[in-house]
């Protein structure tokens, strides 16, 4: 998919993967690109920045309703928001997070972006194509020592990615899901004594960088950790084996709390 002349939408725009994405596809040649965020917010490169919760279907609804009606039709929506909760310090019963914290996560992780593609789609197989990218995490893929709530939610959002990918790419829509370990952003650096980081911290503006050659590629999954595709063939060639050693990780970390 070629950014230049699309008009995009980043949702977690304010700061991170997000304003390092807001820049990149504007650097890209994007006709217009609206950060929306929780709070108010202004990032270089915006055209635009909007008020959203992603959590709430009718926010995005509206909010995508009032980029096209001011910018333009929306050709590229990055569903890049996302938390981590439900983090675990004491690993003695790792379903331990309440209700609400689940369903926080599912409903921002998740639906937000199941919202916004219903909402989209619809559009861009009128419109001949569209592109979607969405943030995951490395955790989608290889789950999450120290937090449940994100790797199943995580892994639900890749799902949902290769859904999408594969049941709408007869009608023009193509789909890349993010899947890093460490990076650089306030998630990270609040996250504590977290695995994801044993690999290295990248910068943001690395993994959006990536995130644009994916997408002008229509290269579905994007690893700017390249030891992520070892750990995975490693998971599926011996997944005892792998369950094992995420058994150890997790007890080094139990020790180091």
């Amino acid at each position: 998919m070629q950014i230049a002349g699309t008009v995009v939408i980043v949702t977690g725009g304010a700061q991170g993967i997000g304003a390092a994405l807001v820049r990149a596809i504007k650097d890209a040649g994007a006709t217009a690109v609206i950060s929306a965020d929780l709070k108010p917010h202004q990032v270089d490169g915006a055209d635009e920045c909007v008020v959203c919760d992603v959590s709430r279907q009718d926010q995005i609804e509206a909010m995508i309703d009032h980029v096209e009606a001011t910018h333009g039709p929306v050709g590229l929506m990055c569903s890049n928001a996302g938390i981590l909760t439900g983090k675990d310090t004491t690993f003695d019963n790792i379903a331990f997070a309440d209700a609400d914290v689940w369903n926080t996560a599912w409903a921002i992780n998740v639906m937000a972006h199941v919202h916004a593609a219903r909402h989209l789609i619809p559009r861009m197989k009128s419109r001949g194509g569209g592109y979607f990218l969405h943030t995951a995490s490395a955790a989608g893929l290889l789950n999450q020592v120290g937090s449940a709530v994100y790797g199943v939610t995580k892994h639900a959002a890749v799902g949902f990615a290769e859904a999408l990918a594969f049941g709408h790419r007869d009608d023009g829509i193509g789909v890349s899901v993010l899947c890093p370990q460490g990076v650089d952003t306030a998630m990270v650096r609040d996250a504590g004594n977290n695995p994801a980081v044993l690999d290295g911290v990248l910068p943001p503006e690395q993994v959006a960088a990536e995130c644009i050659q994916a997408i002008e590629a229509r290269r579905f999954l994007v690893l700017p950790h390249p030891e992520v595709a070892d750990y995975m063939k490693v998971k599926a060639e011996t997944y005892d084996r792998w369950i094992g050693g995420m058994a150890k990780l997790q007890r080094a970390m139990k020790e180091a709390n």
